[in-house]
């Protein structure tokens, strides 16, 4: 009854304040529901001196939450499925090569370019941190968030060539993010001693390699069952039991459920293929019932994101810290993506600025704070989790409202 309870409670508050972004402040709903949430929680901070109740409830509320475990293993699969599904795959096949290397090579640059550069500022703002916490903080915030980029990409008309980069880069990059933090967070737990190119191979192969065979596999069975009905009842539920059994196969096997939904995704939603398995009735309501599970899921996603505010110890050095990271996460990302942009700039005529465009634009979101939340203390955790936060929510907000702006300016 306790989960039900706070279902309950979620979607209420998610409805409220979806309606009054939508009715009254009518910002992008990524960006209005995270606003909303934190001032609402400012607000319950302020009357708890005199009526501590509503802080208590949402304090049960976070408390009775596992949000890295909700989101990673539950909310993830379906958002992703969602994403990919109205994502064109011919188009991504053409930007493969760069997608590829943004999402692998550019992680990994990042991951320990914010890393080495963090550590010396903790160390310059009277923060000891040993090195290889600081890696482990640079591979949790080095990927964009498909999420919340899928959401802010929609209103800020960013020209298609461009916006296939930073969506497929999003798509995929999560995987190499989480296989690269799982890596040191093994290297500085010492739960991996023996650690070596062939254990990091390893990891990756069953990890990325296992999480694209079974969305493959998933694809192509539930292509080949829809394709041989036409009844769209049944093809909705067959593609909600696609995402829902992926996801249970991939827990089992200790492989990336959230990659297996995106190559899932993009194999029912190709152009190409959902004209051969769908008809346009059926297209229309495969569509209509995934947005409405990306728009609910959406709401409650950046809701949490904004109560987790109340777990978060807000000491002014932690604050100062996350402040400072802001500048360097986005010049690290700039530098990482300077290769790959600079690789196939010419060759497949990417658009002025691209660069630039995708470093704005590569929102980072809930799955650095999920990673975060997953921290020991022994790894400082309150502090990263703290300078994840403020990132974030600088990210969602600040470049989610200006990445349109900038698009505007450097035509």
């Amino acid at each position: 009854m306790d989960y039900y309870l706070i279902t309950t409670a979620l979607v209420f508050i998610s409805a409220t304040f979806g309606y009054l972004n939508t009715r009254f402040i009518k910002l992008p709903s990524t960006i209005g529901l995270t606003v909303i949430t934190i001032v609402f929680t400012f607000f319950i901070f302020a009357l708890s001196y005199f009526d501590d109740t509503l802080l208590n409830a949402e304090r049960y509320i976070i408390s009775h939450i596992d949000f890295r475990a909700v989101l990673l293993d539950i909310m993830l699969s379906f958002l992703l499925f969602a994403g990919a599904l109205h994502t064109d795959l011919q188009q991504l096949r053409t930007l493969r090569w760069p997608v590829l290397l943004f999402a692998t090579f550019g992680v990994l640059v990042s991951t320990f370019l914010i890393g080495g550069v963090v550590f010396l500022m903790l160390e310059g703002i009277g923060l000891q941190v040993d090195l290889i916490y600081c890696f482990l903080f640079g591979a949790l915030i080095s990927p964009t968030d498909p999420i919340a980029v899928l959401g802010i990409l929609k209103k800020a008309e960013v020209p298609k060539k461009l916006e296939m980069k930073i969506v497929g880069e999003s798509l995929f990059n999560d995987g190499v993010g989480v296989v690269i933090f799982l890596t040191i967070y093994g290297l500085a737990s010492g739960s991996n001693q023996e650690f070596s190119l062939i254990s990091v191979l390893e990891l990756f192969v069953v990890e990325v390699g296992g999480g694209i065979l079974l969305g493959a596999l998933l694809g192509w069975i539930t292509y080949q069952l829809m394709k041989s009905i036409n009844d769209y009842n049944i093809e909705v539920i067959l593609t909600l039991s696609a995402v829902m059994t992926g996801s249970a196969i991939a827990s089992y096997l200790h492989i990336s459920g959230p990659l297996a939904m995106v190559v899932a995704g993009l194999m029912i939603g190709g152009h190409k293929v959902r004209a051969q398995a769908m008809s346009e009735q059926t297209q229309g309501y495969v569509d209509k019932f995934w947005e409405l599970i990306d728009i609910l899921l959406n709401t409650i996603l950046f809701v949490l994101i904004g109560m987790e505010l109340l777990v978060l110890d807000l000491e002014s050095e932690f604050i100062l810290a996350g402040v400072l990271t802001i500048p360097i996460a986005l010049l690290c990302r700039f530098i990482s993506l300077s290769g790959p942009v600079a690789i196939f700039k010419k060759k497949l005529d990417f658009v002025p600025y691209t660069n630039i465009i995708m470093t704005w634009g590569g929102l980072r979101g809930a799955i650095s704070i999920a990673l975060a939340l997953g921290l020991t203390v022994e790894m400082h955790r309150d502090l990263f989790l703290v300078m994840t936060y403020v990132v974030v929510i600088f990210s969602i907000i600040v470049q989610g409202l200006t990445v349109g702006k900038l698009v505007e300016r450097l035509r």
